[in-house]
């Protein structure tokens, strides 16, 4: 059966305007009915990416919170719960050259799949999502998405997953030996594990992550030390004061998570390009604040995050990094 090919109706539009026809994502409906082989076959006949090089940063737009209950954008609770505009959001990012890739859940990526837009494309799926929003035993978060075999048959480039570290919760410790399980997974089929570390607690009932520089570095110690090897194994960590001390802490590539910022457009994509600039920052994963911006131009968004980005090749500085190559 031929996948169905979307109109030019089904196209999404520029500048925070969407087509609000509510059949235009009917195709992937009747695909997913009729021939869900379908998603096999377009992972199969991807072009891939042509790979990570020092200093060229990466932008990835991460598309992987509705399947952790998290739907809030910008303010608004139930932002992300049109799947049809998340979806005409993504292609509007996804459409921008200089993104690079995506982090999806399995739902979000199989729809982008069969939309073509992942081509040429790095691609990460987000492997635990068992952690909802608001869960009474939040921090046992388990691996309910992708898994590295999964990935390794989709093309993927590699795993996410988000690693909050509560030192007064029990399911914590469990929850980390999942995590090395799940990163020596995925490094024996040579898949980046992004790994996103907090130290965490419970606040009035909520978890709270703890943005000081310091929780930052203890959280990435302990994220590195996962697994029987790091080959492999990226952080994903946010941006906070005196990120200088934070890369000072790890050797592995890093990207930058973007969260859901309260303050100012212009305020935070300062803060990320003083961030970018440092030794060891490999780029931007960031989804809300790309996908849901405050003016509703997502194209504006993308293209003003992208301008952030090095994109020439660097030679790391040393002796040791010439003889490493070799």
């Amino acid at each position: 059966m031929t996948t169905t090919t979307p109109s030019s109706a089904q196209t999404p539009l520029a500048k925070g305007a969407f087509d609000d026809d509510p059949r235009r994502y009917e195709h992937l409906t009747k695909v997913r009915l009729e021939d869900p082989d379908a998603v096999g076959r377009a992972a199969k006949a991807r072009r891939r990416h042509p790979g990570v090089v020092l200093g060229k940063q990466n932008f990835i737009v991460a598309a992987d919170h509705p399947a952790r209950g998290a739907l809030a954008a910008q303010g608004r609770p139930e932002a992300m719960a049109d799947r049809r505009e998340l979806l005409d959001r993504l292609r509007i990012a996804l459409a921008n050259p200089a993104v690079d890739g995506v982090l999806a859940s399995p739902d979000i990526m199989d729809d982008l799949l069969l939309l073509g837009a992942l081509e040429g494309k790095l691609v990460f799926g987000s492997m635990n999502r068992g952690g909802l929003a608001g869960f009474v035993n939040e921090f046992d978060d388990r691996f309910t998405g992708h898994t590295a075999e999964a990935l390794a048959a989709l093309g993927a480039d590699g795993g996410k997953m988000l690693t909050r570290i509560c030192l007064g919760d029990p399911a914590t410790a469990p929850f980390l030996e999942a995590t090395a399980k799940a990163i020596d997974s995925l490094a024996a089929r040579r898949l980046v594990a992004m790994v996103e570390p907090f130290l965490s607690s419970w606040v009035d009932g909520k978890v709270k992550n703890d943005l000081s520089a310091d929780a930052v570095i203890k959280s990435i110690a302990i994220a590195s030390g996962l697994g029987s090897t790091s080959a492999y194994t990226w952080m994903k960590l946010p941006v906070v004061d005196e990120m200088e001390r934070v890369m000072a802490s790890t050797t592995m590539p890093t990207v930058l998570l973007g969260g859901d910022p309260a303050g100012h457009q212009d305020e935070v994509f300062a803060e990320w390009g003083k961030a970018l600039a440092l030794p060891g920052v490999q780029g931007l994963t960031v989804g809300r604040t790309m996908l849901y911006p405050a003016d509703g131009d997502v194209a504006g968004a993308v293209a003003a995050a992208a301008s952030l980005l090095r994109t020439e090749e660097i030679s790391p500085a040393g002796r040791d990094s010439k003889e490493a190559t070799q």
